[in-house]
């Protein structure tokens, strides 16, 4: 049966396109159309599509006021369509936060060839949601702000002997987030890639270095990586490390055709991380779409690193996490509440 969606944006040309987009892959189809958050209403009403795809910015009532009101009222899918603005991305990444499963970059330019550059992404990434699990999940409450004065002073931290590597997509950013809030300030030096486009990553780190005890930063090629820090893979752009001559790790941040439809790629990293850092490494896969990551972090099992999988049951979408088990990738299955604690447990135990 086709997945019936719902397109909601007060511009009739994004309307259009998405809609064509939509309309000529073979397992979806456009049901209706709404120009404001109160024709959106009634479409749901009256349609009661599978997924939604919501426009960030919308007049009479915005677009997170909606989706609050959406997800509390009414939980389903929704996809956003998110402008490359800090405004957007900050937006975007507040969406998430109030249980948006994924979103779409919205051109800048030639609204119908961008989106039809980004035919791909939007019906896969329609296709993920309405798979989703929406609504409240398990483990995911939202993590109180880190003390200010716990908080590891910016520059600090010594270079990191062992390694945190994280991959995630589709509901990654509130898995990431719930995680790294809940870590003290001073775990190893974590590595991560989240599916991302370019524009969004600078304000997810931003956003995360405001809650977390860590600091939390963008990748640049060349950072040490350092014991209570945390470096996210740019939008982009692969993120790998490598061996420092000073001890421990650096970032390289570099370009290259996407590995497995993603750049950044999961793979690149894990593949990186099992190289150089082998048994001093732990991997953790969180929830997304695809396989990303998976044959990597066998690798990094093979290499004697330990790593956490994200369970079933808290995963938005359980499809990179099942491919890292089918693979042998997994030393343990945890839900993503319980994460953070089997991961410290892990780096506390005496070492073999």
């Amino acid at each position: 049966m086709a997945i019936r969606v719902v397109v909601v944006d007060d511009s009739a040309l994004v309307r259009s396109v998405l809609t064509e987009v939509i309309n000529r892959t073979p397992d979806m189809r456009v049901v209706g159309q709404a120009g404001d958050p109160y024709e959106a209403r009634e479409r749901i009403r009256e349609l009661d599509p599978d997924v939604i795809t919501l426009d960030v910015e919308m007049p009479r009532m915005d677009g997170l006021a909606f989706l609050e009101r959406l997800m509390r009222l009414r939980p389903m899918p929704v996809v956003m369509i998110s402008t490359l603005t800090e405004r957007g991305a900050q937006t975007t990444l507040r969406a998430l936060e109030l249980g948006a499963v994924d979103f779409v970059a919205k051109p800048t330019l030639n609204v119908r060839s961008g989106i039809d550059e980004l035919a791909r992404e939007i019906t896969g990434k329609l296709r993920a949601a309405a798979m989703a699990r929406v609504g409240r999940r398990p483990g995911t409450a939202a993590a109180a702000p880190a003390t200010p004065h716990l908080k590891a002073p910016a520059g600090s931290g010594r270079p990191s002997e062992r390694l945190v590597a994280i991959g995630a997509s589709t509901g990654g950013t509130e898995a990431i987030r719930e995680i790294l809030t809940a870590l003290p300030p001073d775990v190893p030096g974590i590595v991560i890639t989240q599916h991302m486009p370019p524009g969004f990553t600078a304000s997810f780190a931003q956003r995360l270095d405001t809650l977390c005890r860590l600091q939390v930063k963008e990748a640049a090629d060349g950072d040490r990586v350092l014991q209570g820090h945390a470096y996210i893979a740019p939008g982009g752009r692969h993120l790998a490390v490598e061996r420092s001559a000073m001890g421990g790790y650096v970032c390289r941040v570099q370009d290259g055709e996407p590995v497995n439809r993603h750049k950044p790629s999961v793979d690149v990293l894990f593949r990186a991380v099992a190289r150089v850092a082998g048994a001093h490494a732990t991997g953790l896969m969180l929830t997304g779409m695809g396989a990303d990551g998976a044959t990597a972090m066998r690798e990094m099992r093979e290499r004697g690193a330990w790593n956490i999988v994200q369970d079933e049951a808290s995963c938005v979408v359980f499809g990179m996490p099942k491919e890292a088990i089918q693979a042998g990738a997994a030393s343990e299955v945890v839900p993503l509440h319980a994460i953070a604690q089997r991961l410290q447990a892990h780096l506390a135990a005496p070492r073999a």
